[in-house]
């Protein structure tokens, strides 16, 4: 057995650490060790049970209720809400989308989003064939523009099926404007979902001050991931509608074959019980008093960060942060991606989000509470790699590969064209460089569907 483990912590080595708050995506650190150990031993215990059948299982469906009883008052829940437990964001999203369809029965289903809705909606557009309408947000504040919704919305009258909006959005950590979308989607008798799957757990305990939850009255479902901000291990999300009739369309039964009638709830039939048992016990162990702590600690530091961000010179945040989510935005005398790497050089792991229609890239992150311990060394780094991005300068796409690139057609890419590219770009038969700035750099200047069939290329590669 200590061989094994050992060759899982030698594979381990070059992960990005996943406690510490130095990962500012992806991963979310508490700061609590013993959370962490109550996590992991519910995780282990329930490992092995099976979510697919709650008459089996009991433990699960009761567990289940349980953590829908304890979200419920903090997004303002009606008595008549009921709730599924997920494998995380991206599904609660799709679920949304799925029953929304199936509710309405319509031809040619579509749904309105603001551009900055996460990708989630675009993936279940694909999923489900509903049509996608995105609208552009308002540049300065980065918000939905309920204006310009309503307009979307009249667009597609007949077949619209959801609204949606973001509590925070993802790429700019910034709170839509709830109750005016909903209420334009109310009028229009739609349902209107909303994102909190980044924010759920922290704007409840914030001094966020407009409404943004099921206290709304046209909102109609909402999605809060614990994997995130309630520091459970991964993958557990939440998926509130206001009532069971809203809900029943998400089922799904089949009867139509010799084996066992398949009932299931989610997208998956088989789910271990280990996440949603993990999610259980560290929502109990670290409570509501826990979570206003937390909480408390992460707004502070994001605040800390947000201003020393306004004192650096070269920098400016893309919005200011309704939550615990910091974009941040350079000017021309150096790039995002150059800048990432620079703080990826002393530790810090930030996300470089691309440009998109005429918003800038930006870099995105996400505080969590652990990352009030190293909060100096993280101010003195920002400096260090502005300073460092500027003496480099922005990242130039050679005209050759920038021409190569263009004269690609998404639909038609194949291993050929994509060994071509690499080869110009002198990455031939290399694994992921050291240094990501000149491919993000290549990316951002890719069109996005170009985008979008380089990164599949690549993950195809990766995963051969």
């Amino acid at each position: 057995m200590g061989d094994v483990l050992a060759e899982l912590e030698a594979l381990r080595a070059h992960d990005l650490p996943t406690h510490g708050g130095r990962t500012l995506a992806y991963v979310y650190d508490s700061g609590l060790a013993e959370a962490d150990a109550v996590g992991r031993a519910a995780l282990a215990s329930f490992g092995a049970t099976n979510g697919l059948d709650p008459t089996a299982f009991p433990s699960l469906a009761a567990m289940e209720r349980d953590l829908v009883a304890f979200a419920r008052p903090l997004f303002h829940a009606p008595d008549t809400a009921v709730g599924t437990v997920t494998s995380g964001g991206t599904e609660s999203i799709l679920l949304a989308v799925q029953t929304a369809r199936d509710a309405a029965g319509v031809d040619r289903p579509a749904m309105v989003v603001p551009t900055t809705a996460h990708g989630a909606f675009h993936k279940a557009a694909h999923y489900f064939g509903v049509e996608l309408v995105a609208v552009d947000v308002d540049p300065t504040t980065m918000r939905a523009a309920p204006d310009a919704m309503a307009a979307a919305t009249d667009a597609v009258a007949d077949r619209l099926v959801l609204v949606a909006v973001s509590a925070p959005s993802y790429a700019h950590g910034v709170v839509d404007p709830v109750a005016e979308v909903a209420a334009l989607a109310a009028d229009r008798g739609v349902r209107c979902h909303v994102d909190a799957c980044i924010g759920g757990w922290v704007l409840p305990w914030s001094a966020y001050p407009e409404p943004w939850d099921l206290a709304v009255p046209g909102v109609t479902s909402l999605s809060a991931d614990l994997h995130k901000y309630a520091y459970t291990p991964k993958g557990v999300s939440l998926l509130l509608h206001r009532d069971p009739a809203l809900r029943r369309p998400q089922f799904f039964a089949s009867a139509d074959w010799p084996g066992y009638t398949m009932l299931n709830a989610t997208m998956q039939s088989t789910r271990s019980g280990g996440p949603l048992a993990a999610a259980w016990a560290v929502t109990r162990h670290i409570g509501v008093e826990g979570y206003r702590s937390l909480v408390a600690t992460t707004l502070a530091t994001t605040a800390a960060v947000a201003d020393a961000v306004r004192a650096t010179g070269h920098l400016r945040l893309a919005a200011e942060p309704d939550s615990s989510l910091l974009a941040v935005a350079t000017d021309d005398a150096l790039d995002v991606f150059t800048l990432a790497d620079e703080l990826s050089a002393r530790g810090w792991f930030v996300q470089p989000q691309m440009a998109f229609r005429d918003l800038p890239a930006t870099l995105h992150l996400t505080i969590s509470a652990a990352t009030a311990s190293g909060l100096d060394d993280l101010v003195a780094a920002l400096r260090e790699s502005v300073d460092a991005a500027v003496a480099a300068g922005p990242v130039a796409v050679a005209p050759e590969l920038r021409a190569a690139a263009a004269a690609l057609d998404p639909a038609t890419l194949d291993d050929a064209d994509f060994d071509g590219l690499l080869a110009l770009a002198g990455l031939e038969g290399a694994a992921v460089p050291d240094r990501m700035a000149p491919v993000n750099a290549l990316l951002d200047a890719a069109p996005p569907r170009l985008r979008e069939a380089l990164l599949i290329a690549f993950l195809d590669r990766l995963t051969r």
